[in-house]
């Protein structure tokens, strides 16, 4: 018999997700201790986590024992620091699990999902694993969105049940007008909004006066400057997603968290893993979130870098890099090929992230990082001139 033709079809014909590379295995491929490795390909917080974090983690006593199911202590500190109600709130392993809990609650099969590429590989992804049909609404040139074209693909798809949105948009890092966004709440399908780079949206012009009336010494209103997770409770159809990843260094436990409408999250809850935050996790988050001065001091140093690095990348006569309220930069390659500028980098112990593909063709992606490491990376790009 061929067990082989068990496979779903829509499963057999999709694309795998290309993950990034983990130090160990670059270590070994480019012979380089992960010391020497500057490595801007991930969009990873390079500070790592917190030392509050740190001494939570070796400090934990209950690693033996399955950990709460409802993350009862984690939500009530998010609730304090997103200042929402505990009970519009759902843990998850990274935001990625939330997105794929989400479609398989809603999803039947051949539902339609809309997406605005170039965007985050999750949603097509996900939507592939939960026999979604995928429907793609291009964005602008300038990776803005073009809303009266989504509007266009909802009124062609009666079975479009979800629209993703990614704000700071990965990976060119602009953003979604508050005008834009409300006028797609009005659609009738769901509006799943992806916030894992909001921490770091200010330091533009634009921004400069809600920072001077904020206080430093606290990250929940820096963090909030531009989220739009207190809409979830004006908007029935609108779930806002966060992460641990980039704020706190916590890339490599897998927290992510989400508030969500109230018709949503008792199906949530009834479907997702039971213990899906595990100790480790939940520890290092909570933890993070009473170290809220050091977090801001990182997000504050990174969006300085991001900054520098957009100047002195103009400065590189082969980039076109576009402005970014992330923690990275996109960069067109212009007269010569992405690809090899990519290894050529690597070659010097430098990790970029290549992209060659519609809306991001011959680009690279690069994170912000120490200043140390951006000035390696400015010096190795004048040299390969």
């Amino acid at each position: 018999m061929e067990y082989a033709s068990f496979v779903r079809p829509e499963i057999a014909e999709m694309e795998a997700y290309t993950p990034i590379v983990p130090f160990e295995v670059l270590s070994a491929r480019l012979g380089r201790t992960p010391e020497e490795i500057v490595k801007l390909d991930a969009n990873e917080n390079p500070y790592g986590p917190s030392p509050k974090a740190l001494e939570a983690l070796r400090n934990g006593r209950f690693f033996h024992i399955y950990p709460d199911p409802e993350s009862n202590q984690l939500r009530d500190a998010l609730s304090d620091y997103v200042q929402m109600p505990k009970e519009r709130l759902l843990t998850g392993m990274g935001a990625d699990e939330l997105i794929d809990l989400v479609l398989r609650v809603v999803l039947s099969p051949d539902d339609v999902v809309i997406d605005c590429p170039p965007s985050f590989g999750m949603y097509p992804f996900s939507t592939a694993v939960n026999s979604g049909q995928y429907v793609a609404v291009w964005r602008n040139e300038d990776f803005s969105l073009n809303v009266p074209a989504i509007e266009q693909a909802v009124a062609q798809h009666p079975t479009a049940k979800i629209l993703f949105l990614c704000s700071p948009n990965n990976p060119d890092g602009s953003t979604i007008p508050d005008a834009h966004l409300r006028r797609l709440l009005q659609l009738p399908l769901l509006v799943v909004l992806d916030e894992a780079y909001v921490d770091f949206d200010f330091g533009h012009r634009e921004h400069r006066e809600a920072r001077e009336k904020t206080s430093f010494s606290s990250v929940t209103s820096v963090a909030n400057t531009s989220s739009r997770i207190h809409w979830t409770l004006e908007y029935d159809n609108l779930a806002v997603l966060r992460t641990f990843s980039k704020l706190a260094g916590l890339a490599g436990l897998r927290v992510g968290y989400g508030a969500f409408p109230e018709w949503l999250l008792p199906h949530l809850w009834k479907i997702k893993q039971p213990y899906n935050i595990n100790v480790a996790a939940s520890l290092a988050a909570l933890a993070s979130l009473e170290d809220q001065v050091w977090l801001q001091e990182k997000v504050q140093l990174l969006v300085t870098e991001r900054e520098r690095l957009f100047t002195e990348l103009g400065t590189i006569s082969y980039l076109n890099p576009f402005p970014s309220r992330s923690n990275f930069i996109l960069c067109r390659v212009i007269g010569r090929d992405a690809r090899q500028l990519k290894l050529d980098l690597e070659q010097a112990g430098i990790l970029v992230r290549y992209f060659n593909k519609p809306g991001l063709d011959n680009c690279i992606r690069i994170s912000a990082g120490r200043p140390e490491e951006t000035d390696k990376l400015i010096q190795t790009l004048r040299n390969l001139r």
